[in-house]
């Protein structure tokens, strides 16, 4: 790197998406669940561990709830 780069003044305003920056987290997903989002990560070409951020954080924004019936 070049001595005259002056690294404090490259970027000096904060990162604000730094709040909504992922957290990495373990999760057990049954084999069906990663195959079904793989799939259509290719169709769309996005990650498939995105589309399930994704489709999680919909579930929140939009209050869904899981109905159980176990019979």
């Amino acid at each position: 790197m070049r001595e005259e780069y002056d690294i404090d003044s490259l970027n000096p305003r904060r990162n604000p998406y730094a709040k909504a920056l992922n957290e990495e987290k373990t999760i057990t997903l049954d084999d069906d669940v990663i195959d079904y989002f793989t799939k259509m990560s290719t169709e769309k070409k996005i990650p498939y561990q995105t589309l399930i951020n994704l489709y999680l954080t919909d579930c929140i924004k939009n209050h869904r709830q899981l109905f159980i019936s176990w019979e």
